[in-house]
């Protein structure tokens, strides 16, 4: 899918563009000569890549008209998408208690059906053009989880799942699916992480640990990569002829997803909740 060595100007759909990846992504892809079209609720945060060359429109992956919306009219004025970047993501922490169902459901909603939507939008128009690529920004997140976090941790392990089922599914179309898999990165997401933690906690016999770990969460995102690192992942899984299943890149990722093979999980269970919970 090298795009020097094709007809057409390739058209890309990133979502999240908003902030943080999506917005880092969109502007290396606009770079490198790609139709950008990037996506997110808030179109005033994406005013700045206008002048790039960049097309915002407005999408919430949660409204089927809205998903509708926005890839009909990339096909009106393109007749094509070549690359879909699924992006749009949080992480709602609390715990598992305390965590209202409608809450959980709504974070499978963002992370797994509203990205699950849009591909099943988008690949009859991949399957007739005989082409296609679909990136889905999962995380290390999928392979472990931690306190607090049973909601955020299984939406990114189904979001595994369901790739990886796709990918067998749509490869005989020459429509390729790969797996992005952030570590720790210097993004809004933390801070959301945060605020939902805290607040789910209060008052709680959680809170105390829930505090320290959202202490931890700000000395550790400090320390972490920045965005930019996993936009140029995306643009190697964008531009390359044979891209990577999956791309295990930024802050820790690759050490912690080691150590969750190799070590047991009492073990690992052990670290990790010493780690967030403290002494608590």
């Amino acid at each position: 899918m090298d795009q020097k060595n094709m007809n057409t100007q390739q058209v890309v759909l990133i979502t999240g563009a908003s902030s943080g990846i999506g917005k880092e992504a969109a502007r290396l892809l606009a770079g490198k000569g790609y139709k950008v079209y990037g996506a997110a609720r808030n179109v005033e945060k994406m005013e700045e890549l206008i002048p790039l060359g960049i097309t915002v429109l407005p999408l919430d992956v949660t409204n089927q008209s809205s998903i509708e919306n926005c890839v009909d009219r990339i096909l009106t004025t393109e007749g094509r998408i070549d690359i879909l970047v699924n992006n749009a993501g949080y992480g709602t922490f609390g715990p598992v208690e305390a965590v209202p169902l409608e809450e959980g459901r709504r974070q499978f909603e963002v992370n797994l059906f509203g990205m699950a939507a849009l591909i099943q939008k988008i690949l009859p128009v991949m399957r007739k053009q005989k082409s296609g690529r679909i990136i889905n920004v999962s995380s290390m997140a999928a392979y472990f989880s931690e306190p607090n976090g049973g909601w955020y941790h299984a939406t990114k392990a189904a979001v595994e799942r369901y790739s990886d089922a796709l990918r067998m599914e749509v490869k005989r179309f020459n429509i390729q699916v790969v797996l992005i898999q952030p570590g720790m990165i210097n993004t809004e997401w933390q801070v959301i992480a945060g605020q939902y933690l805290l607040k789910y906690a209060a008052n709680t016999v959680y809170e105390p640990s829930a505090r320290h770990q959202a202490e931890m969460f700000e000395m550790g995102y400090k320390r972490a990569s920045k965005p930019v690192v996993v936009a140029n992942a995306i643009v190697r899984a964008s531009t390359s002829r044979r891209p990577c299943l999956r791309y295990k890149i930024g802050g820790m990722a690759k050490p912690i997803l080691l150590l969750r093979k190799l070590m047991p999980d009492r073990w690992f269970d052990a670290i990790t909740a010493y780690v967030m919970n403290g002494k608590n």
